[in-house]
Parts: structure tokens; sequence; C-alpha cells
């Protein structure tokens, strides 16, 4: 799909795979919400934390070389996720507590399309 859409493998990663590897948190998400438990925000920074630090694990471990990285993924990536996280704490408890409200919603929302478009202007950006 990537390929036939002609996205960067940034793009790619951040909307097609990331989609892909969410969705079961997704749904969980959805049952929680509907349920009125509280698994909702527990399942979004355990998943998180599983992918950080099992996936890319095992991934490494499975690389029939050393993987090659930089720093500016990482960079990127980590100040993204310590924004949204401390944005998503503060909507949790300290803006409407205990719940997400419509609009708080669509601030993340927006956060996601912003990430989206960083990942787009990723090559500008790590060149300036």
């Amino acid at each position: 799909i990537a390929d036939q859409m002609e996205l960067s493998m940034d793009i790619a990663g951040a909307t097609l795979m990331a989609a892909g590897g969410s969705a079961p948190e997704l749904f969980t998400s959805l049952v929680g919400t509907f349920e009125e438990s509280q698994v909702g925000f527990s399942t979004i920074v355990g998943s998180a934390v599983f992918n950080v630090i099992f996936v890319i694990g095992v991934c490494a471990l499975a690389a029939p070389r050393p993987l090659v990285l930089t720093w500016w993924p990482l960079f990127r990536d980590a100040t993204f996720y310590v924004i949204s996280l401390i944005t998503l704490s503060s909507f949790f408890v300290v803006s409407s507590k205990d719940l997400i409200e419509w609009w708080e919603a669509a601030v993340l929302f927006c956060m996601y399309l912003l990430y989206v478009f960083i990942m787009y202007i990723n090559v500008d950006i790590f060149r300036w």
C-alpha cells in the first residue's frame, strides 16, 4: 500500500504500520470505553512501553547484523511521545478529571496529524 501511494518509509511507519500495530490497542480501548472501564489509559501507556522496549529489542536481536541508528529518529519520536503523554495526562488528571472531553480528543487527534506532517518534512527538519 505504501509503495502504491508512494509514501516515504517515515510516513508509512507513522501511519500504516503504526495503525496496524495499534489496532488491537484501539479496539481494546473502544470496548473499555463502552464498558466504562479504566482499561483505556493503561492500555495506551502499556502498549507504548511494550512497543518501545520489547518490539525494538526483538527486532534488534533478529536482525542479521547490528542496526545502525541515528540520534534524530529517537530524539524526534521521544520528544513527541513525551509531549503527547504530558498533554494526555494533563487532560486526564487536571483539565477534566478522569475523563477525556471531545475537545481534548480533538486536540490529541490534531497532535497526531502534526506528527504525520512532521514525518512528511522529516528529512528537511533533520538537514536544518
